[in-house]
């Protein structure tokens, strides 16, 4: 009899696709959407996982996202010829502040993939100058600070930077462009990657589509208009306007969701008010809209209480990083600075060196050119000495002569007379001869007295260079580079899926699932909400005037290379906005303005 063998369980493989990165998984048969997500999470170190799912398309060729309550071979999910699953792990709710709530990097990361993705694919609407400071943020991000020396014009050219509605619009060329975005660069100097992609974030947040899930719908006049979905309610949108909500209605007003067919009823917790109803086009639609609803509301929610322990130890854990990398930045910063001020005290004494040795040669140039003066002097001296002492001989010979002549003179006197004559001229050449001798002697000690001062000038200039020498020794030699003690410096929709016990909607409609509707808000203290919904987000466009100024610097610029035909109806609106002084949270703020059943009388009027 063969020995008991255990049976094999069964497993498919599975492939998972961050927007960085591609997992592939053996799953056993009977694995969970839960047992799949949370294998995902596990792999990539993600933490906060309840912003997050996995997103597919059935057989059908709709696209889903995965119940994590069901077996994942239940779903209906459309195979490869290989048998394998295929998903995409992305954002499915988006934070209300991502500086707030956005603890870990990988969260901060894969959102900031995300959202760039939507931006560059026209998903969300980004004016030309919000794109140009995000593309430079970006660039941070992927390439760290800008370097004068390294970089190449060129070098983003190859780079998904901007949207092509963007480029289209503008008569300017991809150098143009890039040069823009070069000047923000490198004005991020200093920035980490996590830093670039957290002011990314930031910025891109302040955006009117980004965090907004919209769906077509209609309400009871048949006017065909927008759902929107967003992290802090539902807004009501024009057809023709994404941009701006004609009407909101925050979680804290709504009480209780449901649909029935595909007539979506919401009911506000102001019981005088009259229910909210609109028509989507499909019941598939209206499961995935209250998917999104219950999610985003029990976020709405869970933000308003104390964090929970989980959440408070990565906050810690968080912050304790940040900290840490913030004392090695600054470390690396220093030895950044010393490794500069070293560089600059190397090529100062490289240049004190190089000015000390071109005085060198000067000062030994002028004491050649002493030397040879005072040579040549001396040789002057020689030759008029010698000149001078021929003189004295002629004179004495002169004189003896002179002295024959007298005692020749008194032979005759014509002798006499012609000795007379002949000693008056040899008295006169004699005369001539002494004042010569004279003058000789005195040029020979004139020239003594140069050649003196000569060497004493090269004595001097001797003295003057050993001393200068003396002074100077330690620039003659370069100190060792200081260099060698500093260390290296540089070694889709968004929208977080809670672990609640909520289940998940399906979004096939043959499903057996049988719930469509939610109670929002149960024994809750709805005039504290309604308090809270007073606490108004302090606008990001109000953090920066420098950086406004930028922004408003750059439009100036760049208007008179718009085309005009190719602008799209967004632009106008945008245009129009800007005007105005508008911006997404002011135009949030006015349609939430009125009761809330002045808001649904609007709406139905719409």
């Amino acid at each position: 009899m063969p020995p008991f063998r255990k049976k094999k369980s069964k497993s498919f493989p599975v492939k998972v696709c961050t927007l960085d990165a591609e997992l592939e998984f053996n799953l056993e048969w009977k694995a969970t959407g839960r047992a799949l997500f949370d294998l995902v999470c596990r792999t990539i170190g993600l933490r906060e996982t309840w912003y997050f799912g996995l997103q597919y398309e059935d057989s059908k060729g709709f696209i889903s996202w995965l119940k994590l309550d069901k077996k994942v071979q239940d779903q209906n999910i459309q195979k490869d010829q290989h048998s394998t699953a295929s998903f995409m792990f992305l954002a499915k709710f988006c934070p209300e502040d991502v500086a707030e709530e956005l603890v870990q990097e990988v969260t901060q990361h894969l959102f900031f993939l995300q959202v760039k993705q939507a931006i560059l694919s026209m998903d969300i609407y980004c004016p030309p100058e919000a794109s140009v400071l995000l593309a430079s943020y970006a660039v941070q991000a992927k390439f760290g600070d800008f370097d004068e020396e390294t970089y190449k014009p060129g070098l983003l050219a190859s780079e998904d930077l901007l949207p092509q509605r963007v480029i289209d619009q503008y008569q300017m060329t991809l150098d143009m462009w890039e040069e823009r975005i070069r000047v923000w660069y490198a004005d991020h100097r200093g920035m980490s990657r996590d830093e670039a992609e957290m002011e990314y974030l930031k910025i891109a947040q302040d955006l009117e589509m980004n965090g907004v899930n919209y769906f077509p719908i209609t309400n009871k006049k048949e006017t065909e208009l927008w759902l929107g979905v967003t992290a802090l309610g539902l807004n009501i949108y024009e057809k023709e306007n994404k941009l701006q909500p004609k009407t909101t209605f925050t979680w804290a007003e709504i009480r209780h969701i449901s649909f029935d067919d595909k007539k979506f009823i919401i009911k506000p917790v102001d019981k005088n008010a009259p229910n909210f109803v609109f028509f989507s086009q499909k019941v598939r639609m209206n499961k995935l809209i209250l998917d999104l609803c219950i999610g985003n509301h029990d976020l709405f929610m869970r933000r308003r209480k104390p964090d929970s322990m989980e959440l408070q130890q990565m906050k810690a854990a968080a912050k304790e990083e940040k900290q840490r990398r913030q004392v090695q930045r600054n470390r690396l910063a220093k030895e950044k600075q010393l490794r500069e001020d070293a560089e600059r005290e190397r090529a100062n004494l490289e240049q004190r060196l190089v000015q000390y040795q071109e005085e060198i040669r000067l000062a030994n140039e002028a004491l050649r050119r002493s030397e040879e003066s005072a040579d040549l002097l001396a040789e002057k001296s020689r030759v008029a000495e010698e000149e001078a002492m021929l003189l004295s001989q002629k004179a004495s010979k002169a004189e003896q002569e002179i002295t024959k002549m007298r005692l020749n003179a008194m032979r005759s006197e014509e002798e006499k007379v012609t000795l007379e004559r002949k000693t008056r001229e040899a008295e006169l050449l004699t005369a001539k001869l002494v004042e010569e001798s004279e003058r000789r002697a005195a040029e020979a000690n004139k020239l003594k007295e140069e050649l003196l001062k000569a060497r004493t000038a090269e004595k001097l200039a001797k003295e003057h260079l050993l001393d200068f020498l003396s002074r100077n020794r330690y620039a003659t030699t370069i100190p060792s580079s200081p260099l060698s003690s500093v260390s290296s410096l540089y070694p889709g929709p968004l929208s977080p899926t809670l672990q609640t016990d909520l289940p998940v909607l399906d979004c096939d409609p043959s499903s057996d699932l049988t719930l469509n509707s939610y109670d929002l808000i149960a024994n809750a203290d709805s005039d504290q909400l309604s308090l809270e919904m007073e606490k108004e987000r302090v606008e990001y466009l109000q953090k920066s005037k420098h950086l406004q100024n930028q922004l408003r610097e750059l439009r100036s610029e760049i208007a008179v290379l718009k085309v005009g035909e190719k602008q799209t109806e967004l632009d106008h609106l945008h245009e129009e906005q800007v005007k105005l002084g508008e911006n997404k949270y002011s135009t949030l703020k006015k349609s939430k303005s009125g009761s809330t059943k002045s808001r649904v009388a609007f709406f139905e009027e719409l």
